[in-house]
């Protein structure tokens, strides 16, 4: 088998772009002229991508599932970024808890999919997110997590780094993929 090379995952909503705060929970962005990237993700997508690290969005979308999101949204909301960022691919996982699946964080589906397909090495990757369920696909995929943290009304997480912002990450992330995921 070829070499595997770290990769960086990346949760959509507070990573990427705004999410919508309703009583402390965040939501993804209603429509396509919703989606607003946050200050300085261009630029820190676009350092980590020239320092060859694949970005992969994982995002779930229970909205879908739920029939308050058209699934066509969501792709249009995807090709906007995907016109703006240097990504290699995005996942959607469109199902809610009920459904049991094998793809929405915390599970790991999503990672383990995409390591699949693109030969990255989980163990010298990074998954970045801004809920537990992030952190969690991380750490059961075997992946060095940041927490971005926006002082949502969420349960408890223990990621390997705490930043405000995506651009925060990028100087640990650099350094940690370059080490092959450094021990924890």
């Amino acid at each position: 088998m070829p070499d595997r090379t770290a990769g960086v995952f990346l949760d959509r909503d507070g990573v990427l772009n705004r999410a919508v705060v309703t009583d402390g929970i965040p939501r993804g962005p209603a429509g396509v002229d919703d989606l607003e990237l946050l200050p300085g993700v261009e630029e820190a997508c676009a350092s980590l991508s020239a320092a060859g690290l694949p970005l992969v969005v994982v995002t779930n979308q229970p909205d879908i599932a739920r029939g308050h999101l058209d699934p066509a949204v969501v792709e249009a909301q995807h090709r906007v970024l995907r016109g703006r960022l240097p990504l290699l691919e995005v996942l959607v996982c469109p199902h809610d808890d009920a459904d049991g699946c094998s793809c929405r964080k915390p599970a790991p589906g999503m990672l383990l999919e995409a390591s699949s397909r693109h030969g990255l090495d989980l163990g010298a990757s990074v998954m970045v997110g801004d809920r537990w369920r992030d952190v969690g696909a991380g750490a059961a995929a075997g992946c060095r997590t940041v927490f971005v943290d926006h002082g949502y009304d969420e349960r408890e997480v223990d990621p390997d780094l705490t930043v405000a912002g995506l651009p925060d990450a990028v100087p640990w992330i650099l350094e940690v993929t370059a080490q092959g995921g450094a021990p924890r």
